[in-house]
């Protein structure tokens, strides 16, 4: 305990005249921490609002869906032993998608229809304007009259009023007010497909059969193959055993697709969503603060060699070479406890934002609480931190020898590394392979994210001990004084190469990355602006519509680029075992999906252009009349198939066998009628089916013209805009980035405080070159611009190598993840690069303008 009072006044004392240039080794982790603080913080409140609002964002106790309607015998009622049913309310829903419009504007717009009916929501606050809308639009449903509600968005783009009417099917129903917020609806999902409420049948979803007089009978948009997504609601007595919701599903043998959700299924579900996101961004703000113990490192490399003379001093009076490294190693500590606390308490304070941030994403308002947990592991985690990189540079102290006290001037140190900065390497990896591996819960993933991160930093340290290299090796000597002395200053001791081109580089690297990752996912769905290629799809199409749906089109010279026919049926049998018993053996790796998911298949005997073959033949119908088909790669390795293997399908109650003759592999991003499973001709032309129609508009008037005549001729038919598509997919992918890039923001501030500090640490060996050169004639100007060559080098130097390595990323990316060609636009990059360059030049010379404009005799005595 003694021995520790002793070390800890030493460390004291010793940091009595560095204290303000130690802070700035806390400076450079105090994002980091913040942006831990914040997430970690931001997760848990979020956790907890989610336990909190699980039944709102439900909206029920049990929630049943299907594809289809229920049978009529499958009604859960939950009858305990000896008492009644436990059923308190209920409301039923069928929603599908369908073009609406607004008479008044003439506004035509693909939406989500949802059909409810009784006190739907039953749990939640449905937000409208006005509030008494909610209750208007249920009095009139049990009334039967055309009442809808209209998500805010789809009113706001058609400037649409409570009080005028919306268009669905054949009805025209009066709009009773605008939907704010629906209970378990984000705006992000909004965006993608805005809603129209009107009053549903109860009857349509749990027999099939609608009321004729209902008015979802009337819109006649529900036909044979489209596609429906049925729901049962539930409120049920408190207190009922989560098992217990579940027992009615499984003596139902008829209805084997109806998913079950209760409230805990619904909180595990949305918060295990979401701590995936919490875990990738803690990664995002681990960069940060990696980065700024990268910082602490230099810094503290810089500080320990003015500290050789001290350290000599102290080994003299008899204290050996650990106590001296324990000694700074405390001020090292207790610095990063300070930082540690500062980033705690800026944190606390980025948890209040980060609502804001994910406004579009979160289904549940979070209530925001000081995280105590989140604010004691990010201490831990920044004191822990900045004490193994420091380890690096304060291990050479416990081998300075007592003679340096009569050497006059620093001399590099010559002796053997120490062994010890072998095991604090090994201990920094395995510190963050072990934090990576907490957020992802995957050893491939971590130590994928703990390689990438080390390849990154050995890209940029190795491109800049090169630099070094070759401008030692290659100098230009026959270049202006000016020139010379800034190349010069690249590799001269106490050189800020490494760190500059670490930090500045890694946060080019990681903008650079998100910018090229965005533009790789947009090119996935990039609709082409060919002459032949599609913009508009129409579905939904009855057989008996086609001819005047094509009549509609090319009354208007409008191309048909592809018809396709659509059959709907399910797997039962795989090699003559029921689907039900394959489903109960979790050894046999097919996926569940796979096997219980309702096929959308078409009838051709030859390939599109999206599609090649793989394996096998085409498909046919063999002398039998067996028809051998043709599934996609992805569901044959998904089902473990094999050529030959039968498969037998309920092709809307009527039993067909095939066998499975070929595969063939698809280009889903491609703008076709794609299928996992293709029949041959001859087979499925009796079959209830539907078709899908592609075409190409030249522009939105007569696209405009196309929908409003489809809403009245054929108003079950729905049609999507791709283009819309497109922008809604840039929006989203927009949102999504503008999280990304805010964690990002703490890498580059960090790179900031990195560079301001070391710019400042570095001071004292600036100022002793400075009144050399002034000595030596050098003038203001000359200084300035020596300095100026030495930052631009360095600024443009970390900020090509930054975007070499996100493009070899972004490449990597596009071969191995994405599978579609790299491309990426170079004139934002190299705005970054130029902007990188012009900031680091303006900090430096900013940072440095004291050196450069006092006197030399005058900053010699402030610094004595």
């Amino acid at each position: 305990m003694t021995n520790f009072l002793w070390l800890w006044r030493m460390a004291w004392r010793d940091s009595r005249r560095s204290r303000s240039r130690l802070l700035l080794f806390s400076a450079a982790i105090v994002l980091g921490i913040a942006a831990l603080v914040g997430i970690n913080g931001f997760g848990a409140n979020l956790a907890r609002s989610i336990d909190e609002q699980a039944r709102e964002l439900l909206g029920a106790d049990l929630v049943l869906s299907s594809s289809q309607p229920f049978q009529p015998r499958f009604k859960p009622t939950l009858h305990p032993r000896n008492q009644g049913n436990l059923t308190l309310d209920y409301s039923a829903e069928a929603a599908f998608a369908s073009l609406v419009s607004f008479p008044r504007g003439g506004g035509v717009r693909l939406a989500q229809v949802r059909a409810v009916t009784g006190n739907f929501p039953l749990y939640g606050e449905w937000l409208t304007e006005p509030t008494s809308a909610v209750q208007t639009f249920r009095d009139a449903a049990r009334r039967n009259q055309p009442v809808a509600l209209v998500d805010d968005e789809l009113m706001a783009q058609f400037a649409a009023h409570v009080g005028d009417s919306v268009r669905v099917g054949n009805v025209t129903f009066r709009i009773a007010g605008r939907v704010r917020e629906t209970p378990g609806q984000s705006g992000f999902s909004a965006s993608v497909a805005p809603t129209v409420f009107i009053p549903g049948d109860a009857a349509q979803v749990t027999t099939g059969k609608a009321d004729s007089t209902s008015l979802l009978a009337r819109t006649a948009l529900i036909q044979p193959g489209s596609r429906v997504q049925y729901k049962q609601y539930f409120t049920l007595e408190p207190g009922i055993p989560e098992a217990r919701l579940r027992e009615p599903l499984e003596d139902v043998k008829d209805q084997e697709n109806v998913k079950a959700e209760t409230v805990a299924s619904r909180k595990q579900q949305t918060g295990r969503s979401f701590a995936d996101l919490t875990r990738f961004l803690n990664l995002v703000a681990f960069v940060a603060l990696l980065l700024g113990c990268v910082g602490v490192a230099s810094a503290v490399s810089l500080y320990v060699r003015e500290k050789i003379t001290s350290v000599a001093v102290l080994r003299c009076l008899g204290a050996s070479g650990s106590q001296a490294l324990l000694i700074f190693l405390l001020q090292v500590a207790a610095l990063g406890f300070a930082g540690a606390l500062l980033g705690a308490a800026l944190g606390t304070a980025v948890q209040l934002l980060l609502p804001r941030v994910f406004a579009d994403f979160l289904p549940v308002a979070v209530d925001i609480q000081v995280s105590w947990g989140a604010v004691a592991q990010g201490v831990f985690t920044g004191v822990l931190v900045a004490v193994l990189f420091a380890l690096l540079p304060l291990l050479s102290i416990r081998r300075v020898s007592p003679l340096r006290t009569l050497r006059a001037s620093f001399e590099e140190d010559t002796t053997a590394p120490d062994p010890l900065r072998y095991l604090v390497y090994g201990l920094i990896f395995v510190f963050i392979t072990g934090f990576a591996y907490l957020q992802t819960r995957e050893v491939k993933l971590a130590l994928g994210f703990a390689a990438g991160l080390l390849v990154a930093l050995g890209g940029l340290a190795g491109v800049a001990a090169g630099l070094r290299w070759l401008v030692r090796r290659f100098f230009p000597t026959s270049w202006s004084y000016v020139w010379r002395q800034g190349l010069a200053n690249l590799y001269r001791p106490n050189n800020q190469t490494l760190l500059l081109i670490i930090s500045i580089g890694l946060g080019v690297f990681l903008m650079a990355t998100l910018y090229i990752t965005q533009g790789l996912l947009l090119s996935r769905v990039q609709v082409a602006s060919g002459e032949n290629q599609p913009n508009l799809v129409l579905f939904d199409i009855q057989p008996a519509q086609r001819v005047g749906v094509a009549q509609l089109l090319t009354q208007r010279h409008l191309p048909i680029l592809q018809q396709v026919p659509i059959v709907t049926m399910r797997l039962t049998e795989l090699n003559g075992k029921p689907t039900s018993e394959l489903k109960k053996d979790s050894t046999d790796g097919r996926a569940r999906g796979a096997l219980t998911r309702e096929y959308r298949v078409t009838y051709r005997d030859s390939l599109i252009s999206s599609e090649q073959l793989a394996e096998g033949k085409l498909p046919y119908l063999a002398t039998d009349g067996t028809p051998h088909i043709s599934i996609e790669t992805g569901f044959f390795e998904r089902l473990k198939l094999k050529l030959g293997d039968t498969l037998t399908f309920n092709v809307q109650g009527a039993p067909l066998l095939t066998i499975v003759s070929g595969t063939r592999t698809v280009d889903w991003t491609r703008v076709q009628t794609n299928f996992g499973v293709v029949f041959p001709s001859g087979v499925l032309e009796p079959a209830p089916q539907f078709y899908v129609l592609l075409t190409r508009v030249p522009d939105n008037n007569v696209l405009g013209g196309v929908q409003r005549e489809l809403v009245q001729r054929f108003p079950n038919v729905s049609a999507i805009d791709l283009g819309l598509i497109l922008q809604t997919l840039d929006d989203i992918l927009s949102k999504i980035s503008f999280v990304i890039r805010f964690m990002a923001f703490f890498s580059i501030a960090t790179g900031l405080v990195v560079l301001i500090s070391s710019v400042i640490v570095s001071r004292y060996q600036r100022v002793q070159e400075s009144v050399l050169l002034r000595t030596l004639g050098a003038s203001r100007r000359q200084m300035l611009r020596i300095t100026l060559v030495e930052y631009a080098l360095l600024g443009l130097l970390a900020a090509a190598t930054g975007l070499v390595l996100a493009v070899l990323a972004g490449w990597a990316l596009a071969f191995w993840v994405f599978d579609i060609g790299f491309t990426t636009a170079p004139l934002p990059l190299l705005l970054l690069a130029a902007l990188t360059t012009v900031l680091t030049v303006v900090i430096g010379l900013f940072n440095s303008r004291d050196v450069l404009t006092r006197p030399p005799l005058a900053v010699l005595r402030g610094e004595g």
